[in-house]
């Protein structure tokens, strides 16, 4: 029997709030190693996202060692940041120190707007996700906010969710007209797997 998107949901947050803080801590760091290879031939900027609460790559005490990492091997990240109902609006993070509060209890970049369009050129969208079927049909914590800006992404965007070690899912997700299908699932203890719509480099 094929479980509703709010089924599936429930089963994953609960599955994430179960986890240790050493088990996050492993996570982000595994996550945070394994940056490279997602990285691989991909150019500058790359949309990257900082993880929160429960999502993989967050940390306890709220560490940013993938956005970190990220900067360490030279990259320009850009940030979102949530304008009501638009497409994300997009901003440079250059340190812990240009995060301030954004909605929905999310830390978002300070600095100068780079608007919607900002996606459109990057090399790199690391998009948050529950979950990710074998076809790159995604599942978000149902907000919309990704799925009215993946539109926007240029035709040579890598598109990535970052997901749990249980997030890829063999079963086919409930799929919209409007969902834009990722190429690649990123998970902790596998690393970069990609799916039907891989566009290797």
């Amino acid at each position: 029997m094929t479980r509703t998107k709010a089924e599936l949901r429930r089963e994953l947050l609960a599955a994430r709030r179960a986890r240790t803080g050493e088990q996050r801590r492993a996570d982000a760091a595994r996550l945070a190693a394994g940056l490279p290879a997602v990285l691989e031939g991909v150019a500058n900027p790359v949309c990257l996202f900082v993880a929160v609460g429960g999502e993989p790559g967050a940390t306890p005490e709220g560490g940013l060692p993938v956005l970190d990492a990220a900067r360490a091997l030279g990259r320009r990240v850009l940030l979102p940041v949530t304008v009501g109902a638009a497409p994300l609006d997009w901003a440079e993070f250059t340190g812990a120190e240009s995060l301030g509060p954004g909605p929905h209890g999310l830390l978002e970049p300070t600095g100068p707007r780079l608007g919607p369009g900002a996606v459109t050129g990057a090399g790199l969208v690391v998009v948050p996700a529950l979950a990710v079927d074998r076809r790159g049909v995604r599942l978000g914590r149902g907000g919309g906010h990704y799925d009215r800006t993946l539109p926007h992404a240029g035709p040579a965007t890598r598109l990535v969710a970052l997901v749990a070690d249980d997030g890829l899912l063999d079963e086919d997700l409930p799929a919209e007209p409007h969902d834009v299908p990722v190429h690649a699932v990123w998970r902790p203890s596998s690393g970069l797997t990609g799916l039907s719509a891989w566009r290797p480099r």
